[in-house]
């Protein structure tokens, strides 16, 4: 009787929950009663000196240099085989880190990450990076969510799609690639956010988002990848899409994210996410020439992640001036900061997601 009236207690709670945001309008989609979740994810924050906890899950989590300009990050307890791993830097000056590998050891993740400045030398740097990895259960209707991590040939070294279907990649000239996630239906013309990484050990190379379409049947993003020098090259990657989704694949409650596009400027609502407020609500303000101030409001739930790509079709790139702050309820990015391949700031576009641990 005790264990029955403590359930009761629980769905009675969670219900209140659904319908006090139902009643503010935040939502016009219902919660699943059971939401998905990755089978591990983990996020550090690299200041270029430090590990900070406020960016950082699980916790124990770390990073340091094993080199100029290479680092060695662990995620505690997330140790699995496939998923991806995204890196953004973090730096004031024209700079790009990328992942050379990352394998499981243990009961931990290890990914390997190097970080070039424009030109193509190593270098030091702060960075945000991430590690996701998916399984089923796939019957779920809220948000839309899948990856790929993709040889050059566009065999894939793992991959998830959130309606179960399979996701292919074709490689259609040297450095460019069009990804299919089938069945992740929305309605298009372009809904939902994109992130992608190089996995190069050897070579220096950065990928973005050079166009991408949505509607019934699925999603399809081109993604392109450049040398140092901004030539076209063919490198592994991976992509990771969500709609309505956090970018570890988790449903809502209990994580709180948001993403934007700027096209620029930014673009349709539909890019344009935040659970608990829904679409439309994350801000854009041009700092400078390359330089954009977001604000993701009542995101400031810790610790947290952010990650940015640019999108376009030239060998332009973007990162983060200097890590994100927090402003009572609200995540300030202050900067996304943006370079041509010479590293001259440019207003370029760009995709950026913000996700919580919780």
């Amino acid at each position: 009787m005790a264990t029955r009236k403590r359930t009761t207690l629980r769905w009675l709670v969670r219900l209140s929950a659904v319908v006090a945001l139902a009643g503010l309008g935040a939502l016009a989609i219902e919660v699943p009663a059971q939401a998905a979740v990755p089978d591990r994810f983990g996020f550090v924050l690299w200041n270029g000196a430090a590990v900070v906890p406020s960016g950082t899950w699980p916790s124990g989590s770390g990073a340091g240099p094993i080199a100029v300009g290479r680092y060695k990050v662990v995620f505690v307890g997330q140790g699995i085989a496939g998923g991806v791993v995204h890196v953004t830097a973090i730096n004031p000056n024209p700079h790009w880190c990328q992942v050379d590998g990352f394998w499981p050891s243990g009961t931990d993740e290890v990914a390997q990450v190097s970080c070039y400045k424009a030109g193509g030398s190593l270098d030091m740097s702060g960075f945000s990076v991430s590690f996701a990895r998916s399984s089923g259960p796939v019957a779920i209707a809220f948000g839309r969510f899948g990856y790929v991590d993709s040889t050059v040939t566009g065999a894939l070294v793992s991959q998830y799609n959130s309606a179960g279907a399979v996701n292919g990649v074709s490689h259609i000239a040297v450095g460019q690639w069009l990804v299919k996630f089938p069945g992740l239906a929305t309605p298009g013309p372009v809904d939902g956010s994109l992130q992608a990484t190089s996995v190069s050990p050897n070579v220096p190379a950065r990928c973005k988002i050079a166009k991408w379409s949505s509607g019934g049947g699925g999603q399809l993003a081109q993604v392109n990848c450049f040398t140092a020098a901004g030539w076209p090259y063919d490198t592994r990657f991976m992509l990771t899409y969500q709609y309505q989704r956090a970018l570890s694949g988790g449903v809502a409650p209990p994580k709180y994210f948001g993403y934007l596009w700027n096209a620029p400027p930014v673009g349709p609502p539909s890019t344009n996410f935040n659970f608990p407020l829904g679409s439309g609500v994350n801000s854009l303000i041009p700092a400078g020439t390359g330089l954009s101030l977001v604000r993701f409001p009542q995101l400031a739930v810790l610790p947290d992640d952010i990650q940015v790509t640019a999108a376009g079709p030239g060998s332009e790139f973007c990162g983060l001036l200097t890590s994100w702050a927090h402003s009572a309820t609200d995540t300030i990015v202050r900067d996304v900061n943006c370079f041509t391949n010479a590293g001259t700031p440019i207003d370029t576009g760009f995709l950026i997601s913000d996700n919580s641990a919780f």
